[in-house]
């Protein structure tokens, strides 16, 4: 049997549901979410495995203007996705400008890359149906899309005809990886996002984007079906080294107790999760700490 397979970038502004989206695709969690903008900062692979298909997603930092050194880095790894795929899957969320300097930036992006592209207009759960025929007249005046579809990534209504959309698309060829295979990212990884999206839901204000988390020691014990972990989390400054441990440890304790029942419900085993907090000055606008964190 003949295999439709390719590569799909999944792209927008930031905070529009591109990774919501991503694990709805895959029915689990492999990019992390949260409310604040800037959240993913890596491009992560999702494989999505169908009858006699093979969709390799690949979900994108979002694309803003920004002076960041960091934010830099992560805008430049979404556009350079954009050489490397076959189709090009634009989100926006609804409370997007049709006419905002990111969308124009992001237009400018698609007609240089001249790929198959589809529009999903994500969190249609916030507005009623009939509003929704002038926002699609809206975006097809922008750019001749391929194909705009209305979704709400996270109820996952729409998602099975923009998946068909991808899959007209598709070209016959190779299984690029194995079924059982979900994502190229190392279990370090994950478990150092999932860390980190703890992190973005449980601190306040700057904090977030002062903070990178690497996973030190990684040490699987089968017999025990346990994980063994240690984890540095990286701040700017002294002040935000304090706010991250909280009074009696407590802030650190919490990011601990809620990324390690994640990790253990997705790998399905007992975790020893150990947590520590280092301060490393300005590692946000500084290049060799950026690749040394995985920037």
């Amino acid at each position: 049997m003949s295999l439709l397979s390719g590569f799909i970038a999944i792209i927008g502004p930031p905070n529009v549901g591109k990774s919501t989206l991503l694990n709805k695709f895959l029915g689990q969690k492999i990019a992390i979410t949260s409310p604040r903008p800037q959240t993913t900062r890596n491009r992560i692979l999702g494989i999505y495995n169908g009858d006699d298909c093979q969709m390799v997603f690949i979900d994108t930092p979002g694309i803003h203007q920004t002076r960041s050194l960091l934010h830099k880095s992560m805008v430049r790894t979404a556009k350079a996705s954009l050489s490397e795929v076959d189709i090009i899957l634009l989100v926006v969320g609804l409370e997007e400008c049709v006419h905002s300097k990111e969308l124009k930036i992001i237009l400018r992006v698609l007609k240089k890359a001249a790929k198959p592209a589809i529009l999903a207009i994500n969190k249609i759960d916030l507005i009623k149906k009939e509003h929704l025929l002038p926002i699609i007249e809206s975006y097809s005046k922008l750019y001749r899309f391929d194909s705009i579809i209305p979704i709400s990534a996270l109820y996952g209504d729409g998602l099975e005809t923009l998946r068909e959309e991808v899959k007209k698309r598709l070209s016959t060829g190779p299984q690029f990886f194995p079924p059982e295979i979900r994502t190229d990212k190392s279990e370090e990884f994950l478990i150092a996002e999932i860390i980190r999206e703890k992190i973005y839901y449980e601190t306040r204000e700057e904090l977030p984007y002062s903070s990178a988390v690497v996973v030190e020691r990684l040490e699987e014990d089968p017999e025990r079906n346990l994980i063994n972990v240690m984890a540095v989390i990286y701040v700017e400054k002294a002040s935000q080294k304090g706010m991250i441990i909280g009074k009696n440890g407590r802030m650190i304790k919490k990011i601990g107790t809620k990324a390690r029942i994640e990790i253990e419900r997705i790998f399905s085993a007992k975790v020893y999760l150990g947590l520590f907090v280092k301060v490393e000055k300005k590692w946000s606008s500084d290049t060799r700490s950026l690749r040394r964190l995985g920037y």
